[in-house]
């Protein structure tokens, strides 16, 4: 049991919802809602970090505010924002002319243009209608953005020239875009960020959140796109490089925490944010379930989270070394398993088979709180 009157101010707190309810009714000042979406909890987990020592405690919603009233100003303070930010609505993001709502959970399908990726890499390569169909096809499938890649960002992977980059993934954007499919440009290349804005991408997806090239954080200022911030332990040519973490989750939150604010700072604005943890990079398959199972951490950041979990590494060190083709039933288990924790998108390969299970939550969701 954490005491909080003996907590001090460099002490550094996290909430995590937990208790989750099937519905609020009949439950009057016990429960909290997440995000504005469909998920009630009835308790927050306290994470407390000091000097390397990290406690953890549970305390009801009915109890909280009462838990809270010991703490010293600064961290009542902290606390306060985290439960405004977890409680938050999650305001829809605009890619060009279509507007992403995340009041309900969102599937994003990838589209590889790379000879190397790890699950479908050269499927479309050197063909952009064959690829654009594949997006339309997705698109078709219910998945609100199509995500383009001319990079793979598997460890060790070769470093592509932002020229071939763009060569890759412009002709497709522009097919798609003329069509009205809303597009994300996955890069880490503000150079391949400009020419894919320009070609009607309307979100920018970075793995290293927006710190591996300088002027990153300018062109996305300056577009008013939305970004997805992503946790990668290094900035460098290899994103997966270090990954050494105290606590993985709280170490990954951090970065997330502070990446936001240095885009803030830069002019990006908040409503304009996404985080997407990283799963996978620079991390162990340990480091990977605990962030899977407290995902709901991330909440407190109060911007949309997105999961990438779709045919992962750890899929295979699961179930018997799976290959990357084979590993559906882990991708909807992970899917299932963060939209329940409150993740707004899911970043799939499999956009039908993902876009049901959603379906299916959603219906699930709906009748329980029908049902009261």
């Amino acid at each position: 049991m954490i005491d909080p009157s003996l907590l001090t101010a460099g002490t550094q707190l996290y909430l995590r919802p937990i208790w989750f309810a099937e519905s609020p009714v009949g439950l009057d000042g016990q429960t909290a809602r997440m995000g504005g979406g469909l998920i009630w909890f009835q308790g927050y987990e306290v994470t407390a970090r000091s000097g390397g020592v990290i406690q953890r405690h549970r305390v009801s919603v009915a109890e909280f505010d009462d838990w809270c009233a010991h703490l010293i100003a600064p961290l009542a303070e902290r606390v306060a924002q985290l439960v405004r930010n977890i409680g938050a609505i999650r305001p829809p993001v605009a890619l060009k002319d279509r507007m992403i709502r995340f009041d309900v959970p969102q599937v994003m399908g990838i589209l590889n243009m790379t000879p190397d990726s790890f699950s479908d890499g050269g499927k479309n390569l050197g063909d952009p209608q064959a690829a654009a169909d594949a997006g339309f096809a997705m698109a078709a499938a219910g998945a609100a953005i199509i995500d383009v890649g001319g990079e793979s960002t598997r460890p060790r992977a070769d470093k592509v020239w932002e020229g071939d980059e763009i060569a890759r993934v412009v002709p497709v954007i522009e097919r798609l875009a003329a069509s009205g499919v809303p597009v994300s440009i996955d890069t880490r290349k503000a150079a391949v960020m400009e020419a894919a804005l320009a070609a009607g991408a309307g979100l920018v997806n970075d793995v290293s959140a927006l710190a591996h090239d300088p002027r990153s954080v300018e062109v996305v200022a300056r577009a008013a796109c939305p970004v997805v911030l992503m946790h990668s332990p290094s900035c460098g040519d290899d994103p997966h490089e270090g990954g050494v973490y105290q606590d993985a989750l709280l170490d990954v939150y951090d970065a997330l925490e502070g990446r936001i604010a240095a885009c803030e700072a830069a002019g990006i604005a908040r409503d304009r944010i996404i985080v997407d943890p990283g799963l996978g990079f620079g991390k162990s398959l340990a480091d990977n379930l605990a962030i899977m199972n407290r995902l709901a951490l991330f909440q407190g950041l109060g911007v949309p989270v997105l999961l990438g979990a779709s045919r992962k590494r750890m899929i295979g060190a699961l179930s018997n070394e799976a290959p990357a083709d084979a590993r559906l039933g882990g991708s909807l288990a992970l899917a299932v398993r963060g939209v329940e924790q409150g993740a707004q998108m899911l970043r799939v390969h499999d956009v039908r088979e993902s876009v049901q299970a959603v379906h299916i939550w959603r219906g699930l969701r709906d009748a329980a709180l029908m049902a009261g």
